[in-house]
């Protein structure tokens, strides 16, 4: 029976698809939200300041948005095996070679390389490779890949501070490197073998490549959907790296923030298991619509309810549940309503102004803040950006339901 569900799951792609969740949930887990961690122990040892350390973090991030649009069209011309494969052996080999970094511009270099290891490894590839291989069920394979990696955080975070506690800082970066080595490596290395089976998306030539480029630049979809994604990642971005001090500024309690902001990730996957329920009975401008409009509404029960414990697992719960939707939204958007050709360049092209704004919004809040004085700008800042992403997305949304599309 087993060697007969092992087929079956074999036949069907679904062994590679827990195998490209699982390698995400390491990706993420062990370059991403490990970062925020180190911090405090780097920050001890070596006298950097936390804004030098964070500086590191934002120039990674730069470098995996400008990096977002070349591996894409690389995953559309030659399919993701090579592409994650790489990314994987470069964050494992910048993660030991941070365990031995005693120089800030070393570290800012050992970030900018991770950046690019992020971007090839992180949900937009694992986005191109669901699309290429499964043209007919792409949407399923990505909602499970983000359903699983949506326990990256609950699985890194405990998993990281465990190292840092029994082995030091530095040996806990070698053995962030060995999980990388152990599960993502093979993952990417053995399971993306046979990109152009049949039934796969066809490899696009460069001219191929640089002619569905052009012509989504020319697609108003194209553009409605950057402004959308651009304007929600920095709103999104901005309120996650400031809703603590924002909160704790306005006298609530540390264990009553930190249990709030404990939902926020079982409110991810929870609306990622909603959507996987429904299995396409919801179309991604349906679930983008719900979304977008549930994010600026968590932003106004912050403001409206400033120190009420009740309104702030609520905003908890939109909060998360919207984030947890726009990433599959942010997955399936361009099949749906532009056309499958050429996707990993197109979704490469609309990620790189929304990770510039993810790099960017967190230093403009603060900036917002230190010339108000508080947070009060910056809340109706950030509903501002969130109500733009909302309304910008319904009318992009109707515009491609009324739109005559092409042949997909």
């Amino acid at each position: 029976m087993r060697a007969t569900l092992h087929t079956s799951m074999k036949r069907d792609g679904w062994l590679l698809v827990l195998g490209v969740a699982a390698a995400q949930v390491v990706s993420w887990g062990s370059i991403y939200y490990s970062f925020s961690l180190f911090v405090v122990p780097m920050e001890r040892e070596l006298a950097w300041s936390r804004a030098q350390l964070n500086g590191a973090l934002s120039l990674g991030l730069l470098a995996a948005a400008f990096s977002a649009y070349p591996v894409g069209a690389c995953i559309d011309r030659y399919g993701g095996r090579g592409v994650m494969t790489g990314g994987s052996v470069l964050g494992a080999v910048l993660l030991a070679a941070w365990a031995l970094t005693d120089s800030l511009a070393w570290f800012y270099a050992i970030w900018i390389g991770l950046g690019i290891a992020l971007a090839a490894t992180l949900y937009e590839p694992a986005f191109a490779v669901m699309t290429r291989r499964f043209p007919g069920d792409y949407r399923t394979r990505i909602t499970a890949v983000t359903l699983i990696g949506g326990f990256a955080s609950t699985v890194f975070i405990p998993l990281t501070q465990l190292f840092i506690t029994l082995l030091g800082w530095r040996h806990a970066l070698i053995a962030l490197a060995l999980c990388n080595v152990a599960v993502c490596l093979p993952v990417h290395a053995l399971l993306l073998r046979g990109d152009r089976r049949a039934g796969a998306a066809p490899a696009l030539t460069p001219a191929d490549s640089g002619d569905v480029m052009r012509r989504a630049l020319r697609h108003p979809v194209f553009w409605g959907l950057a402004v959308a994604f651009t304007a929600y990642y920095a709103a999104f971005s901005a309120m996650t790296f400031h809703v603590i001090p924002l909160l704790t500024g306005r006298g609530l309690s540390m264990s009553l923030i930190v249990g709030a902001i404990a939902v926020i990730g079982p409110a991810q996957v929870a609306g990622r298991i909603v959507l996987f329920a429904l299995h396409g009975r919801v179309t991604t401008s349906a679930a983008g619509t719900i979304a977008m409009i549930a994010f600026p509404l968590s932003v106004l029960v912050v403001i409206a309810f400033p120190a009420s414990e009740y309104a702030l697992f609520g905003f908890a719960l939109l909060y998360g549940g919207a984030n947890g939707i726009i990433t599959i939204v942010r997955g399936t958007a361009v099949p749906e309503m532009m056309w499958r050709e050429g996707y990993g360049a197109i979704n490469g092209a609309l990620t790189l102004p929304g990770n510039i704004a993810k790099a960017l919004a967190p230093f403009g809040a603060a900036a917002l803040w230190s010339v108000t004085g508080g947070y009060d700008a910056v809340l109706w800042a950030i509903f501002g950006s969130a109500a733009v992403a909302a309304l910008v997305f319904v009318k992009t949304s109707r515009y491609a339901r009324r739109a005559a599309r092409p042949e997909r």
